[in-house]
């Protein structure tokens, strides 16, 4: 899942996208309002975090030109103004929830699944299933026949990311990029360490192995032939 932080501190940012990616989600980061209400406008976000005060733009300008344009996500609130009237406002102008600073982290990670979990439109997909393989995206369950699997947050969202490619080859590249939100190949084995952990829990002790090396291309995450007839 995306995530887009908004937040002119630049410590402040660094500190929120380290602890959203540690938590699998994928980060991008604007350090002040002009390009925060850019990204917002321009990308897909399954949610954002906006600071109150901005340089440029302020965060509850942003967040009023966002509803204004029709733009649904959910968008939680950052602010040192924790009054009353300052909450209500945030919320007034389009914000989800509003979280006062400082805060602890484990809060805004809990309002922030919270409201992700309250936005799902109807029929968006929330349930991944290869074979006899499932994933909640919403409670973050994995499950293999029957079987619960717990998965750290990487792990949750490589596989995550090769369930909605299942049947296709997924490069190092797309991985990189799409789980690591690396553009190069920084000649690292972060992805041989990753599947490999990934296939002793999906796969060991099961009667057929879903997650495939494609040698010389890459991964591939296929039902067996039983559960594909």
């Amino acid at each position: 899942m995306r995530i887009l932080v908004v937040e002119d501190e630049v410590e402040v940012a660094s500190y929120l996208g380290k602890g959203l990616k540690e938590h699998g989600y994928t980060v991008d980061e604007a350090h002040d309002g002009k390009e925060g209400l850019y990204l917002a406008l321009s990308e897909p976000y399954d949610a954002m975090i906006i600071d109150r005060m901005l340089p440029n733009v302020d965060g509850l300008s942003i967040v009023r030109s966002v509803r204004q344009s029709g733009v649904q996500t959910p968008v939680l609130i950052l602010s040192a103004l924790g009054q009353v009237d300052d909450r209500v406002a945030g919320l007034r102008e389009g914000g989800d929830d509003y979280l006062v600073k400082p805060f602890a982290f484990s809060e805004l990670i809990a309002r922030l699944e919270a409201l992700m979990r309250r936005k799902t439109p109807t029929g968006e997909q929330t349930r991944l299933v290869v074979g006899d393989l499932e994933m909640d995206l919403l409670s973050r369950n994995v499950r293999r026949a029957g079987q619960d699997i717990d998965l750290k947050p990487r792990e949750f969202s490589l596989l995550e990311y090769l369930m909605r490619h299942a049947g296709q080859v997924v490069t190092r590249t797309m991985l990189l990029e799409h789980v690591w939100d690396y553009h190069f190949d920084p000649q690292t084995n972060v992805i041989d360490v990753h599947i490999s952990r990934l296939r002793q829990k999906i796969d060991r002790g099961f009667d057929t192995e879903l997650l495939q090396t494609v040698r010389g291309a890459g991964y591939t995450l296929r039902p067996s032939e039983q559960d594909a007839d």
